[in-house]
């Protein structure tokens, strides 16, 4: 930068002092630098079209736009952020015309749009990433249908289930995840250009043509998350508060620490299987101790489970800054903002290791089913099955009790059924019937409700969820696609002035 110029916001008043680096957001401001000079291009191409500046003006304007671009972030002159840098850098190359770049609009608007701009592209890679994760739940799923484990409440043996229904309980709730995320993108993809400062522009300006040259509202416009009150153009209605609300970075972080706890838990299980025997991770997912040359450590997976701190860290961060601001704009709103990219971060990386983990992982099929008996797992089957042969079920559940302090063979179940019903057990139910109950494979075999672990139901659920992931990767595929032709279209629209 040459030493005679300034920053088109300081200028010479406000240059100096020691809080002028504490003001400074330059080092935050390299994430979305792509993303204001998206903006910048849309505002120059919707005022020429207004005929607010001229069209020599704007090809001025956006060839030295594209020169910046081009000589990088790291070229741009010193300012208090990225958009005056820009703006400094703009006029720099082109003289006072390049100041026309501002008209109708506020670095508060700017700002706004930019942080919306990006944050749908790393929600929308956040995304990916989940349906990568339910995809391989669901491959791996549909390998281990009968493959029975153990079931465990309160961290003891319950009831014997499946590796296909302990990994399809994780895809559901990652699908949960992925619609809280498509939710949260449907408030991003809205416009605050425009909006000036807060109170709006006496120039004729076009905000649906700014929106739509910047891709916003391709939610509404497929349908998805329309609300009248904001628009059904991707427009932020009301001024004030396009340029003060950071509600959907709060709205953003929230669903990702949601699904970083979903991965808290999978990695949990797994490190816990692990140590059990039952599951041997990957050598790229684990490591080795620097002393004890015999371990293997699921300290990825310690990372992964470790990320819904970092995650709840974040929204907790947000929550703080936000409480009580006052309308409009606030220059804490500075301090918001690295807390939703830091948690977009840690998500996206960690859902991706926890899909690489899971997809190498291998399952123990021996240590599995002898474990599926353990701590008398069947003991929930004896009980249904005596109930079902019209035994009052708390009755049932107090023999099948009596039984377990005695064993949790045939011969326990049958001295608790002669002392608590003065009958023997076979009054009630066949010997085959109890024996059946009594095998893991066989409980898990009757458990055929909707949902249940049962071989039959698990493969009715896999061909749900195919179809679940399918149709949420068309909705990202959508949205992806409305942003790459509003791309394609600004521009095009750019080289028609420059």
């Amino acid at each position: 930068m040459d030493e005679e110029s300034s920053d088109v916001v300081r200028r010479d008043r406000f240059s100096g002092g020691p809080a002028r680096g504490f003001l400074s957001s330059m080092d935050a401001d390299e994430r979305i630098f792509e993303a204001d000079l998206a903006v910048d291009r849309a505002h120059v191409v919707m005022l020429a079209e207004r005929g607010i500046v001229t069209d020599d003006e704007a090809g001025e304007i956006l060839a030295a736009l594209s020169g910046v671009e081009e000589a990088g972030y790291d070229a741009l002159p010193d300012g208090e952020d990225v958009h005056a840098s820009i703006e400094t850098a703009v006029i720099e190359r082109i003289g006072p015309v390049g100041g026309k770049m501002h008209t109708a609009r506020s670095r508060n608007d700017e700002v706004a749009t930019c942080i919306r701009y990006r944050l749908r592209e790393d929600v929308l890679e956040t995304l990916r990433a989940t349906l990568v994760l339910r995809e391989t739940l669901l491959e791996r799923a549909n390998e281990h249908v009968e493959t029975v484990m153990p079931g465990y409440t309160h961290l003891q043996p319950a009831q014997p289930t499946t590796v296909a229904h302990y990994l399809l309980s994780y895809e559901q709730a990652v699908a949960r995840d992925t619609e809280r995320l498509l939710d949260a993108y449907g408030r991003i993809d809205r416009c605050p250009l425009g909006a000036a400062a807060f109170a709006g522009t006496p120039f004729d300006v076009d905000r649906e043509r700014t929106a739509a040259l910047l891709g916003f509202g391709a939610t509404r416009a497929s349908g998805t998350n329309g609300d009248a009150s904001n628009g059904s153009d991707g427009v932020l209605g009301n001024s004030m508060d396009a340029v003060s609300s950071r509600d959907f970075l709060l709205e953003t972080s929230g669903a990702l620490s949601n699904l970083a706890i979903t991965l808290s838990g999978l990695a949990e299980d797994l490190i816990g299987f692990a140590n059990r025997g039952h599951v041997e991770l990957a050598d790229d997912y684990a490591s080795t101790s620097s002393i004890m040359p015999q371990k293997k450590n699921p300290d990825t997976l310690e990372l992964v489970r470790a990320t819904a701190g970092d995650a709840s860290a974040g929204t907790s961060g947000l929550l703080s800054t936000l409480k009580g601001l006052p309308r409009a704009y606030n220059r804490d709103l500075q301090r918001a903002t690295p807390h939703a990219w830091e948690t977009v971060d840690a998500v996206s990386e960690a859902t991706d290791v926890a899909a690489g983990a899971v997809a190498t992982a291998e399952w123990d099929e021996s240590s599995l089913a002898a474990a599926a008996a353990e701590g008398f797992s069947t003991a929930t089957g004896v009980a249904d099955a005596l109930a079902m042969e019209g035994l009052p079920f708390r009755t049932a559940h107090e023999l099948v009790a009596r039984a377990s302090e005695a064993g949790s063979d045939y011969a326990a179940l049958e001295a608790a059924a002669e002392e608590l019903l003065d009958e023997p057990l076979d009054a009630y139910v066949s010997r085959k019937a109890i024996e059946e109950a009594l095998d893991p494979v066989e409980s898990v075999a009757s458990r055929d409700s909707r949902g249940g672990p049962a071989p039959d139901a698990v493969r009715d659920r896999l061909e749900a969820v195919r179809g679940g992931i399918a149709a949420d990767g068309e909705a990202v595929d959508e949205l992806e696609g409305a942003i790459i032709r509003a791309d394609d279209a600004l521009a095009e629209e750019v080289r028609t002035f420059v």
